[in-house]
């Protein structure tokens, strides 16, 4: 599984998550956004027959973005729409649109390709994220403007008049300075003292991180239980003293890292999500045992949240994950380094439903669990990949960004030192009748839907979240009726929820002959030693599919 070439070693640890913007313009290097994955975002995750016909196997141009130099592309892990801004501060949004508004053009009209979002146009804007059905952006002169759905408040406009909100309206939070999205909320950090990271939206896990879900019961005479929006964005008082500086969000759970390099998760806690050893959920900020002492998170460090895993670089650029790492099997419950990565300078990463890629040296590396041909591989590559792998076509090119959204990846490359290899790649025009087909296994996708419909109410709360049908969670049929089922278990650990319930181990594969050339010595931290030491999700077959350096 691992690729053959092998790239060249950059000098030194991994560029922070905003320092690759400085180092380009610097340059005066130009990047370009390629794409992979499902095109078809009105059917894409929901339960449509004949629904994921066209995908984008392999990296693929995006016509109106040729030549552009984009420099941030981003998308979530819920999400059937996305987001990218260009070297300008111009706004990009793409996907679906359906009754929502999330692409903030005035209208819920489906849009196939990036299009300019024209009422930001007078704003340069410097960050931006994307939830289930909702979008948020932060200007270089720290206001935020926010669109979309609206239901649970997660917009921070102070109001729920509007449910819907097709163009950009203002957020209540001064100096911001990031904003990243869960699925049905939002986290901003500002530079105000006491105020560096404010939340608004659902509260239903705690993810707001306020100390409480905001619960009650809808009528005095049901049973019913509901949960009160929270439209105005509130500073997390429990870390009023911190200065956080990095944010991850997943479905239902945030990761934050403060400047002394300390990380906190809070929210749903299913699989092991939090990394707190234990799968209750937290209602407000919790610290992470193993990344404390000598192994607390570097300021270049990187962060970021999937929809039942976490994950980040600590020392040495090693990169940790917890949570639900694939389908079957254990769960791993604490941060554990993944050893296939051990060495390699990881500069940006990004997390979908069940998939990830990072960028590192001069290579793109995806992994997990792909139904739309997001991880690249092409067109006679494997369609989900346990470990990780390099996709081929990209080796050798600089990834500066990344996202993952619902079944598809945004990969921003820098166009110097890769001469016309550009030109030898695909170009999508927006037409999905014409977009390369996945082979599909009829056989194996009908047996995984079915099992997944049979194990719906085994699952915890947060899968129902994620998946099928993102745009008809109003319905609320499919959280309601986990909610209710794991209501009474809050603040314990659940029984076997999320650990591999009667999964067989995969066959072992066949251990590489050697670690690669010019791959470094490596010498373990206390946390690395207790993540290969016992445990769930341990050492065992830490080797195996490495990509070779």
């Amino acid at each position: 599984m691992s690729a053959s070439a092998e790239p060249e070693k950059d000098a030194m640890a991994p560029a922070a998550e905003g320092d690759e913007d400085a180092e380009a313009k610097g340059s005066g290097s130009s990047w370009e956004l390629l794409y992979c994955g499902g095109t078809t975002f009105d059917t894409m995750g929901r339960k449509v027959v004949g629904g994921a016909q066209g995908n984008l196997v392999s990296p693929t141009r995006l016509r109106p973005l040729m030549g552009v130099d984009i420099r941030f592309v981003g998308s979530g892990c819920t999400a059937c729409h996305c987001v990218a801004l260009d070297a300008e501060g111009r706004c990009y949004t793409w996907g679906r649109n359906e009754q929502k508004g999330q692409l903030g053009h005035g209208d819920t009209l489906l849009r196939n390709l990036p299009t300019v979002v024209s009422q930001l146009s007078k704003y340069k804007i410097i960050k931006a994220s994307v939830g289930r059905n909702h979008t948020v952006v932060v200007t270089d002169d720290g206001k935020s403007f926010s669109f979309g759905h609206n239901k649970h408040g997660q917009l921070g406009t102070g109001s729920l008049r509007n449910e819907i909100e097709s163009s950009p309206v203002p957020c209540i939070v001064a100096e911001a300075t990031n904003a990243v999205c869960g699925a049905d909320f939002t986290v901003w950090l500002s530079s105000l003292e006491g105020s560096s990271i404010l939340t608004a939206g659902l509260p239903q896990y705690g993810q707001l991180g306020h100390g409480t879900d905001n619960e009650y019961n809808a009528k005095d005479s049901s049973v019913k239980l509901t949960y009160d929006p929270q439209p105005r964005p509130r500073a997390i008082a429990t870390l009023s003293g911190k200065t956080v500086v990095k944010v991850a969000c997943g479905t239902n759970h945030t990761v934050a890292v403060d400047s002394s390099g300390f990380v906190y998760t809070w929210g749903f806690g299913g699989y092991g999500r939090l990394g707190h050893r234990e799968q209750k959920d937290e209602w407000q900020p919790r610290l992470v045992e193993i990344f404390q002492r000598h192994n607390v998170l570097p300021p270049n460090a990187i962060v970021s949240a999937g929809s039942a895993s976490s994950a980040c670089t600590a020392g040495g650029g090693q990169l940790y994950m917890w949570g639900k790492m694939k389908n079957t099997g254990d769960d791993w419950m604490y941060p554990k380094p993944v050893m296939d990565l051990s060495g390699w300078n990881i500069r940006c990463m990004a997390s979908g439903n069940m998939h990830h890629i990072v960028g590192a040296d001069d290579s793109c590396i995806s992994w997990g669990v792909a139904q739309n041909g997001e991880l690249g591989y092409g067109p006679n590559g494997q369609k989900s990949s346990a470990n990780p792998k390099k996709v081929d076509i990209l080796e050798g090119m600089h990834v500066t960004s990344v996202g993952c959204g619902y079944g598809l990846s945004l990969i921003v490359v820098d166009r110097a030192n890769i001469g016309d290899r550009l030109d030898k790649l695909e170009i999508y025009d927006g037409d999905t009748t014409e977009v390369e087909k996945v082979e599909v296994q009829p056989t194996k996708k009908a047996s995984a839907s079915t099992n997944s419909r049979a194990n719906k109410r085994k699952k915890t709360k947060d899968d129902s979240e994620s998946e099928e049908e993102d745009d008809e969670d109003e319905s609320g049929d499919d959280e309601n009726g986990e909610i209710e089922e794991a209501k009474g278990r809050r603040g314990r650990k659940p029984s076997n929820r999320g650990r591999g319930r009667g999964a067989k181990k995969a066959a072992p594969e066949a251990k590489p002959s050697g670690r690669g050339r010019g791959r470094p010595k490596k010498t373990e931290s206390p946390a690395q030693k207790a993540g290969s030491s016992g445990g769930r999700g341990g050492k065992r077959g830490g080797k195996r599919g490495r990509p070779r350096k």
